[in-house]
């Protein structure tokens, strides 16, 4: 009789090869154990010591379910101690996933990653309710958006306790219902009321969203002047 030829199964013969076949989400890599197991103790590492802790593809190669565009920049390090300068946050993300800590360190000094970590988050830390305050800001905008193209959300930004008890009073000659306005602040630390509100357009921006601002015009006869303290965040919807 006649015996059929075994199945394809790259997955156990690359474990026994110096030479492995990866497909990480759809991208398709080759490389080889040792740079796998350049960092001991990484999670790359882990995956390919030993029993390999990794499923496999319909044709038998490692198949890791994490983006595989990024991952030409981890292997890229692994290979030569490149450290990436394009997608910078993304790569940043798949480093943490693959504890890969050389590479999260060098990239933690990058302007991007600095900037962001040990800046503007910082910065944000500070500003009393912000992600909560983003979050609302949204949940306003998509009530008032029913058979619209744009709406509207009011925020008023204060960077002083002194701003705030000025921005309640403005309210009240505005006479705007204090429920549907955002209050953000007051905030201890050097960035300014228009760094705030490039933050909150950079943050709402992130999630989707299509937004701009602009002070809020207060009509004459007003005893203080909105724009001051009060922005109209506008969200576009199509």
């Amino acid at each position: 009789f006649q015996t059929c030829p075994p199945p394809r199964m790259f997955g156990i013969h690359s474990i026994l090869s110096p030479i492995v076949e990866l497909n990480v989400g759809g991208e398709m890599y080759t490389t080889t154990l040792s740079t796998l197991r350049k960092h001991p103790g990484s999670k790359l590492a882990d995956m390919f010591t030993g029993q390999p802790k990794v499923r496999t593809d319909s044709e038998g190669r490692f198949f890791i379910d994490r983006p595989g565009t990024y991952f030409k920049y981890i292997l890229e390090y692994l290979r030569s101690n490149q450290v990436p300068t394009q997608c910078v946050q993304d790569v940043y993300k798949e480093a943490l996933f693959y504890n890969i800590e050389p590479l999260v360190k060098q990239l933690e000094d990058s302007p991007q990653i600095f900037g962001e970590q040990v800046a503007r988050k910082q910065f944000l830390a500070r500003v009393p309710n912000y992600s909560e305050n983003i979050e609302l800001m949204i949940r306003i905008a998509r009530a008032e958006a029913v058979a619209s193209r744009q709406s509207s959300v009011m925020v008023c930004v204060v960077r002083t306790e002194e701003d705030a008890s000025k921005c309640h009073d403005a309210l009240n000659s505005l006479d705007m219902d204090k429920k549907s306005v955002v209050k953000f602040g007051p905030w201890k630390a050097s960035p300014s009321v228009s760094d705030l509100l490039d933050c909150i357009k950079m943050d709402v921006e992130a999630k989707g969203y299509k937004i701009s601002y602009q002070p809020h015009a207060a009509e004459k006869g007003f005893r203080f002047k909105s724009y001051d303290f009060v922005y109209k965040f506008l969200y576009t919807w199509w």
